[in-house]
């Protein structure tokens, strides 16, 4: 049985992300942008003579019909079940006047008058928490329409105010309203080099403490991470936000392929938070994604399973600003998808990089490697792979974050904003506390040994005794 997920966009940064996602989506499952019909192509397969496409068989995960219900799979036309927020007009106006405006639900256009002003507080305790009902019930009527959801996904960047404030809202409401469902974040952080806000650190702070809490799987990425890529990867020396979406957009694609089409190995976004977070706290992941490849290189190179694992997990590729030598690595989860891929391949090439890497994993998880096949052919490529990586490494980011907010909070600077909306200080040391707690966390992680052998000795003594 298909198992649905609704999808929230928050914020400016949320909202052309989420865009370039459902655009991704649309050409994956083969439906016009325009209006959700289905466009024919001689490649897709029915393979049980039912009539369904491949590519339309689990089609209802990220859509519904709309309401003629004796329409075919073929002949529907299929509306994104989404909720797009913004606590100004302007975002919401620029997709209704695009080519995807008239894809979405209108009702499903929630926005308010003022926005937030980068201000993480506005987001979350006034002009946020004026708007959130309405959210919410716009929020409940895709639930309703769905048969059995699996969770909801956020998409949202933590260093504006409507992302990161109103968007930490509406987890904590969803979490109580569905505590049963899976919440996953899709989060932009703020990156040392590529800052478009002064008070970034405080909101980055105020929004990991509420992910901390609230979310089941965060995934992170940063926009220097997303520069890096396109300039020494992808050959584009002024990179566009269009371009950086896109590419937010295909890792997001790869990592819900495994829900989307059939596969020899299937996965989900529960399999994936239980094979992935060996503590509830340590939830947040590092994406990569194979091939990135200019034009003129990737004409030249064979994509084969053994290509696309190296690339997976050569650092050029993260999606996070973060040196994988400076952690280890907890948990991988890797999404292979292409026609021809031999379960057995990949096992080998996995045990094979496993071993290789003995080192950059924790010891004492034995076998920290999960893997899917899903046999759909990803859209600019036969092959790819998508990898999701528990790394203790990423406490670099959040020492990042914790070193700007320190730098900050030490003088007081900007904190009359945040007490205008009737924030506490207190809030600020808690939020600053928590952080602080993550980076031990996963600082004792990655120092933890397994201590077989001294338990043997010593059971030994008892033997003796």
């Amino acid at each position: 049985m298909v198992r649905e997920i609704i999808h929230i966009q928050v914020g400016q940064g949320g909202n052309q992300v989420g865009n370039a996602f459902w655009q991704a989506v649309c050409q994956e499952h083969s439906l016009k942008i325009s209006n959700g019909e289905y466009v024919e192509k001689p490649e897709h397969k029915d393979e049980d003579g039912n009539g369904i496409p491949e590519v339309l068989e689990k089609v209802d995960v990220y859509f519904h019909k709309t309401s003629d219900s004796k329409a075919t799979k073929a002949n529907s036309k299929w509306v994104p079940r989404a909720v797009i927020v913004d606590l100004e007009p302007g975002t919401s106006d620029a997709i209704k006047a695009s080519a995807m405006g008239t894809l979405f639900n209108p009702e499903l256009f929630i926005f308010g008058a003022n926005g937030a002003g980068n201000n993480w507080a506005k987001g979350h305790y006034t002009e946020g928490a004026e708007l959130v009902e309405e959210v919410l019930d716009g929020i409940r009527k895709e639930t309703e329409k769905a048969d059995c959801v699996q969770g909801f996904q956020l998409f949202h960047s933590v260093g504006g105010g409507t992302g990161s404030g109103m968007g930490t809202l509406l987890l904590l409401k969803v979490r109580d309203a569905y505590p049963d469902r899976i919440t996953t974040t899709y989060s932009i952080y703020p990156s040392k080099r590529v800052s478009d806000v002064v008070v970034e650190p405080y909101n980055g702070v105020l929004s990991t403490h509420q992910l901390l809490e609230n979310a089941d799987q965060t995934f992170m990425i940063d926009n220097e991470a997303l520069y890096r890529i396109s300039t020494d990867l992808l050959g584009v020396q002024e990179p566009t936000y269009s371009l950086l979406n896109h590419l937010i957009a295909t890792c997001t694609c790869g990592i819900t392929a495994s829900l989307r089409f059939p596969g020899k190995l299937n996965g989900d976004l529960r399999k994936m938070g239980t094979n992935l977070v060996p503590f509830p706290r340590l939830h947040f992941f590092n994406i990569a994604y194979a091939p990135l490849l200019s034009p003129e290189v990737s004409s030249k190179v064979s994509l084969n399973i053994d290509e696309c694992v190296t690339q997976g997990f050569d650092r050029k590729n993260y999606m996070c600003n973060i040196d994988p030598q400076n952690g280890k690595m907890l948990a991988v989860n890797c999404v292979f998808r292409g026609l021809e891929i031999s379960t057995q391949e990949v096992d080998k090439r996995i045990a094979k990089q496993q071993s290789d890497l003995s080192d950059d994993f924790v010891e004492w998880i034995p076998n920290n490697m999960k893997t899917a096949v899903v046999v759909a052919t990803p859209n600019k490529s036969e092959k790819d792979l998508t990898c999701v990586f528990n790394t203790t490494a990423l406490k670099e980011v959040f020492q990042r974050l914790a070193t700007q907010f320190g730098a900050m909070y030490k003088r007081k600077a900007f904190l009359h904003w945040y007490k205008a909306e009737g924030m506490d200080e207190m809030e600020f040391q808690e939020a600053d506390k928590n952080l602080r707690d993550l980076i031990t966390e996963y600082q004792d992680k990655q120092d933890a040994v397994f201590e077989e052998e001294e338990q043997s000795d010593d059971e030994n003594e008892d033997l003796d005794g």
